[in-house]
């Protein structure tokens, strides 16, 4: 693991080396992107195309409940913050807009308690709630300002430095106010790291819960992280000095009356199932059975080795195991939830239709869920079954409105019934949520002919076509 509690050594050299100004810019934008990062870094390959995401309802629905007093004590209920899962196995949380806080599946996975991550996610509201971002990017388009400043006054002097002859004494004119410019922006971004740790306990204590989680998580890294700030330059970190943020966060922890406070057993539990449910979905069989070997009988362990049989081919095995599951907890829905995506993914759509009935019926109308219902329907090849999918998904997407396969299955829906106008506009929708743009289009203006000028299905299609490229 990788701790961004530190500035690589690499960066920091580049720093105390004195960037051109395209390369400042650069950083300085980076900084406002890697805001709020806890551990880690963006994925590379992210940074091109947008952060791969996970959806998940049971996960999903756990972190609302995590989030929702936090965010209500923070003054942020009503603002619709989500909590958005990325596909990376790295421990990391962060911002990067005012609506949104992503937590990588890794950080899941390794908090061995729901305060853990709970910890984690107030520190990132403290970001929200403080306007870190916002300030960040003042900051930025002044230090801009002050850098281009700077570099004409320092070309200024490399040419009359040339004409006398002292080239060098030119270039560390230039270079100089960068490297001082970076260290305040540097020291400005260290500063609301603290903040939001200050921010994070107190969203703690005003519902209710210990700060220890919190704690532990960035002991874990700090120590992680010791080899390597060994000599790093504490004026070149964009965050606190490991050892240092410890220690202040120990002692604004400890202060409150909370710190002892164990999580509810039941919640513990419904966290642990959400780790085995990571465990099985997103690693390898041999890890998820050395984790969870066959001699833990626990409920966690018996899920996470359900879905890796499932996902590894053995599907009559995998049923057997889910309908134990069931047996133990008539209720779950979300043990209906995979048998149904078992058979589907086992291509048997039909009997997939049952269990994820049921698996809607008991998650309260999960939309992640109706639309795997939709997904069976529209699977199973039966005419008869097209327009109970299009109510379901249609129903879905109205709460799911940027869920790409519930419009994929919605126009395979509406294909099964001959309605090739809404099936055009229901693919046009799903390949720019996709972000092929240009097949979007295509499909849209399909769309538009088979529609009547100015039907509500005219102009959404309409919409599609007249929309500017987006441009990387």
């Amino acid at each position: 693991m990788t701790d961004a509690l530190l500035t690589p050594p690499s960066e920091a050299s580049r720093v105390r080396a004195g960037l051109p100004g395209k390369s400042f810019a650069r950083r300085a934008t980076a900084i406002v992107t890697a805001a709020a990062l806890l551990v880690g870094s963006w994925p590379a390959h992210a940074q091109q195309g947008g952060p791969p995401l996970l959806r998940d309802a049971e996960t999903e629905q756990l972190l609302r409940d995590y989030t929702r007093p936090i965010l209500r004590v923070a003054g942020l209920e009503k603002q619709n913050i989500q909590v958005v899962i990325i596909n990376d196995p790295t421990f990391n949380a962060f911002v990067a807009d005012g609506r949104r806080i992503f937590v990588n599946y890794g950080a899941l996975r390794e908090s061995e308690t729901p305060n853990q991550i709970i910890g984690v996610l107030a520190h990132e509201t403290g970001h929200l709630a403080g306007g870190h971002l916002s300030k960040l990017r003042e900051q930025v388009s002044r230090a801009q300002t002050q850098m281009i400043i700077a570099m004409l006054l320092g070309l200024g002097a490399a040419v009359a430095g040339a004409r006398a002859g002292a080239g060098s004494a030119g270039a560390a004119a230039v270079a100089a106010p960068q490297a001082a410019i970076m260290r305040t922006m540097l020291s400005y971004q260290r500063q609301q790291e603290e903040n939001a740790d200050k921010a994070g306990v107190k969203f703690l204590n005003a519902t209710g819960q210990s700060s220890k989680g919190m704690y532990e998580t960035f002991k874990r890294f700090s120590e992680q992280g010791l080899y390597s700030s060994r000599g790093a330059d504490p004026y070149n970190q964009s965050h606190p000095m490991p050892a240092e943020r410890v220690r202040a966060l120990e002692e604004l922890a400890k202060s409150s009356p909370y710190w002892d406070k164990k999580d509810d057993a039941a919640l513990q539990l419904r966290h642990d199932m959400m780790r085995a449910k990571v465990s099985g979905f997103m690693e390898r069989s041999d890890t998820v059975y050395r984790r969870y070997p066959p001699s833990n009988d626990s409920l966690p362990a018996r899920y996470a080795r359900a879905i890796a049989t499932y996902r590894h081919g053995d599907l009559r095995s995998a049923l057997s195991q889910i309908d134990a599951l069931i047996k133990v907890q008539p209720n779950n829905p979300y043990f209906y939830e995979l048998k149904g995506q078992a058979l589907l993914e086992g291509a048997k759509p039909n009997e997939a239709i049952a269990p994820l009935r049921r698996a809607v019926q008991l998650s309260n109308n999960a939309p992640l869920i109706e639309m795997l219902l939709g997904q069976s329907l529209v699977a199973s090849d039966n005419k008869a079954y097209a327009e109970e999918a299009i109510k379901i998904l249609r129903t879905a997407l109205s709460r799911e409105p940027e869920a790409a396969l519930g419009y994929t299955q919605l126009a395979m829906a509406y294909g099964r019934k001959g309605d090739y106008a809404e099936a055009d506009l229901a693919s046009a929708q799903a390949a720019y949520l996709r972000g092929d743009q240009k097949t979007a289009r295509d499909l849209a203006s399909r769309a538009k002919t088979r529609f009547a000028i100015g039907t509500p299905g005219w102009v959404k299609a309409d919409d599609i076509v007249n929309t500017k490229p987006i441009k990387n």
